[in-house]
């Protein structure tokens, strides 16, 4: 008999062992045993912590790390708008451009435009602003229900970045670097913390159904960091994590039996091959999926959310619905413990060209009510002490027209802007109802307390309790960081 097609064949495989090991008498005689002294003996043999091989060199896991020093945040949220939001048109008011819309202006930003031939003059913004809060902080009147939180939001008007490309001004916001292949912030914060809930990833990626922004997945690679520090992106509807639950049930203590010897191997197997942390990364998350099997439907089950909180998320109708799923599935996931949660719209919504009176309107009714409704909920439960809630894009819009090919104003729009754009920064450790920094009459440029990226990712850290000059990864005999080798600063007029 040919020993290639034996049963009896010694070499069978170890995938074709547990098929066979957990079908018919054998599982339930297996069960048996588990509920006996051998089961116990064995839990507690498979059970046993994994020890690092002597010169294999460091673990990487996600267990909760202390930081550097108190910190005032524990999770992130972060809202991100692909495409460059229009600063004049939204958090930066501008009397001027009122008073010389129609004027030529190109000949003194022609080095700061991207498209030379469809660049017309000064646009004012087709968009009214008013003061809300206690504060007073001036808002455009596309965002009512923002509006409402004033007094939660520190806006930085003086962000500015270094390329006017919308690829390498995302990798720079994300990785602190125009180029890939380096660790996004979600990555880099749990590399440093780890997170506290085990049964879920640490880093969370809510992308839209309806497409992927910009970059793609690229938005939250691990770069040279251990894969094991990427995002998870998350479905919002249906099954959270494709294939995540097995296709045939077994009794649980058969289950139980075959991760506990399952996970033997894989570290036996993992001792044996030292120094590959993609192979590590691949059994953490094959741990994790086991664990999530409970954990990420529960989170992600909007059932259990009353139908106020649905209605005030705007789920259920358009064009909030998509939206207003991921913030309150992000609420969902700090209250469980996660430590990053990223938000991203398809494509580049926040990029208008062309027909900005339009598009603007359109992106900020998809978001607004969410966005509002998001702080708000995190508030009442006590969470927004605790949780970071970043909002903004990877640049701004330049004060003069964009024409589209029929050069008609009516349609005109706006094009990006590296020296000046808008973000803002909500919850723990943060001065609600301030504005910091400005930028000139006519928002063409930050010029009073200019904040670099760097200095925004430098800020972000401090909140969660790391100095951004002691969080590094050494390769190649060098320290990498997040802010890199700029002299990035903490921006401590925003902070409480």
């Amino acid at each position: 008999m040919d020993s290639s097609n034996s049963r009896d064949d010694c070499s069978l495989t170890r995938r074709g062992w547990f098929e066979r090991m957990t079908g018919g008498l054998c599982g339930t005689a297996l069960a048996y045993l588990f509920r006996n002294e051998f089961g116990a003996r064995f839990a507690a043999f498979a059970a046993e912590p994994r020890e690092p091989m002597p010169g294999v060199g460091p673990t990487y896991d996600l267990k909760p790390r202390a930081p550097h020093f108190a910190a005032k945040a524990k999770a992130v949220i972060q809202l991100f708008m692909n495409g460059g939001p229009s600063q004049v048109d939204l958090f930066d008011p501008k009397p001027m451009l009122d008073k010389h819309h129609g004027e030529s202006y190109f000949d003194k930003i022609a080095g700061e435009v991207e498209n030379v031939n469809a660049a017309g003059s000064i646009l004012r913004s087709p968009f009214k602003f008013a003061q809300h809060g206690k504060s007073g902080m001036w808002l455009s009147e596309l965002l009512p229900h923002l509006a409402k939180q004033a007094d939660n939001l520190a806006v930085i008007r003086s962000m500015f970045t270094t390329n006017i490309t919308h690829e390498p001004a995302l990798y720079l916001i994300h990785s602190g670097q125009m180029r890939a292949g380096y660790p996004c912030l979600g990555s880099w914060v749990i590399y440093g913390l780890g997170t506290e809930n085990q049964n879920l990833p640490a880093y969370v990626v809510l992308a839209d159904p309806a497409g992927l922004p910009v970059n793609g997945v690229e938005n939250w690679n691990a770069g040279f960091l251990p894969p094991i520090f990427q995002g998870t992106p998350f479905r919002p509807t249906g099954a959270p994590i494709l294939n995540l639950h097995p296709a045939k049930q077994d009794a649980p203590a058969v289950s139980q039996f075959a991760r506990d010897f399952l996970a033997r191997l894989d570290r036996t197997h993992e001792s044996a091959r030292p120094f590959q942390p993609r192979l590590a990364a691949r059994i953490a998350s094959y741990e994790l999926a086991a664990r999530m099997q409970l954990a990420a439907d529960e989170a992600l089950d909007l059932s259990k959310e009353s139908s106020g909180t649905l209605q005030l998320y705007g789920v259920g109708r358009q064009p909030t619905d998509s939206y207003g799923r991921r913030c309150l599935i992000a609420r969902r996931l700090v209250e469980r413990g996660v430590r990053f949660v990223q938000i991203f719209i398809n494509g580049q919504i926040w990029d208008h060209h062309t027909g900005i009176a339009a598009g603007l309107k359109s992106a900020s009714e998809r978001t607004d009510q969410p966005v509002a409704a998001l702080l708000r909920d995190l508030k009442q439960r006590g969470l927004l002490e605790s949780t970071l809630v970043l909002w903004g894009g990877e640049f701004g819009r330049l004060p003069i027209a964009q024409l589209p090919d029929d050069k008609s104003e009516q349609n005109a729009g706006r094009d990006h802007n590296k020296n000046a754009f808008t973000t803002w920064m909500a919850g723990a450790g943060i001065k609600g109802g301030t504005v910091f920094g400005a930028t000139d009459e006519l928002g063409l440029a930050a010029v009073e307390n200019r904040v670099s990226v760097p200095d925004w990712h430098a800020t972000i850290l401090h909140l969660l309790g790391m100095n951004h000059e002691e969080l590094f990864f050494e390769r190649n005999g060098l320290k990498d960081r997040l802010t890199g080798v700029t002299d990035a600063r903490v921006v401590e007029a925003i902070l409480s």
